[in-house]
């Protein structure tokens, strides 16, 4: 059983973040399969270049999980583990949005420094 959403989620930000370790990407690329490369949210996911796309694909991806999860049956042996990694995808995108929410903080706020810097020496 493969974890594809932490899979792709992580070469979205492999990506993002410009690490170029091969080993580590092939790993996720090893880990996420054949579901990588069919349209989707998971092939999104692995290929976005900005945080927004980052969290979007990753919410239809956690959705997809959970729509799989609803059709399981009680008694199917794989459904402990989809419903821990459905959890723990809820959490992620939990985390996603505050990433998203202080790395746009962050931005808004060198705006204001750069205001500030101006009040003390005024642009000429």
């Amino acid at each position: 059983m493969a974890c594809h959403e932490i899979a792709a989620l992580r070469l979205g930000m492999m990506r993002i973040l410009g690490v170029q370790d091969p080993a580590l990407i092939e790993h996720e690329l090893a880990e996420l399969g054949e579901a990588g490369e069919k349209p989707g949210p998971l092939k999104m996911l692995s290929q976005a270049n900005d945080l927004r796309t980052l969290g979007y694909a990753f919410e239809l991806a956690r959705t997809d999980l959970e729509d799989r999860l609803s059709q399981m049956k009680s008694d199917d042996p794989e459904r402990a583990y989809v419903q821990t990694l459905a959890v723990l995808n809820k959490k992620i995108e939990s985390d996603l949005s505050n990433l998203y929410h202080y790395t746009s903080q962050f931005f808004e706020d060198l705006e204001q420094v750069h205001d500030h810097m101006h009040v003390i020496y005024p642009a000429d």
